[in-house]
């Protein structure tokens, strides 16, 4: 059984669990917006956010100070930890973009309208959906019948004793890209399937990394990733810390595609 969701291109992979502010500007996302916030109060307020694997609709606005674009998102106060750098709609038609197949939704937290009708929204990440079919033509926005992907049974004893392993393999990676470990690690979730969203969402990973990851079918077979991963990732940045170049130079590709 498929559904029916309106889609939001975007050069970032979304994950259960995790925030993600958006700048809306263009008109068919102001569109979008403002069909679900007329939704009836208990229906869901959700998009589906696909990364583009070809072309480009959308690129991130400034990041925060001391941020640059290709930085993994940071870590904050909240229960869904990293906020990664507001991506802000371009002018471009819905057919100049390739997708990935595998997606999450965005479901709306919180809207702040403009005076210029532009919106500032903060989004969650909810559930995981395969794209089955595009439609292109009946919203000025993209559409698209998506099939659901629940969390299979049947891993959570190997999740259970993976998730150990890839929380202190995590930490080890933190302390060589972040300053403050305390406060890094002190927020980090024991849960299997939070930390694996975690790990993908806030590792220095290539855009196709973490689309791996979002595709994986399961809990235990994305942390089995996220260890082998993490441990490339971590070795490489013990080599080149004296290298005097930015590290994520190193560790994500200058093509954004």
């Amino acid at each position: 059984m498929t559904s029916r969701l309106p889609v939001f291109p975007l050069g970032t992979v979304l994950f259960p669990g995790l925030v993600l502010p958006l700048h809306i500007f263009e008109e068919r996302y102001r569109d979008l917006v403002k069909h679900l916030l007329s939704r009836p109060d208990g229906d869901p307020r959700e998009f589906g956010v696909v990364a583009i694997q070809q072309g480009w609709e959308t690129l991130p606005t400034a990041p925060p100070p001391g941020q640059s674009p290709t930085d993994p998102p940071r870590l904050g106060p909240v229960p869904v930890h990293p906020l990664p750098p507001p991506p802000a709609a371009a002018p471009a038609s819905p057919g100049d973009v390739a997708l990935h197949e595998v997606g999450c939704t965005a479901e709306l937290r919180q809207v702040t309208e403009l005076p210029d009708g532009r919106y500032d929204i903060v989004t969650v990440g909810r559930r995981r959906f395969r794209v089955v079919s595009i439609d292109k033509t009946s919203e000025p926005y993209l559409m698209a019948e998506v099939e659901w992907l629940p969390e299979p049974p049947g891993q959570e004893e190997l999740a259970d004793l993976l998730a150990p392993r890839v929380l202190a393999v995590f930490r080890q990676y933190l302390t060589l890209i972040r300053a403050d470990e305390q406060e890094l690690t002190e927020q980090l979730p024991e849960d299997p399937t939070v930390l694996s969203h975690l790990v993908a969402a806030t590792a220095a990973l290539s855009l196709e990394d973490r689309q791996r990851l979002l595709a994986t079918p399961d809990t235990a077979g994305r942390l089995r990733a996220e260890l082998r991963m993490l441990t490339r990732e971590a070795a490489l940045l013990r080599q080149v810390r004296a290298v005097p170049v930015p590290l994520r130079e190193l560790a994500v590709p200058a093509s954004p595609n």
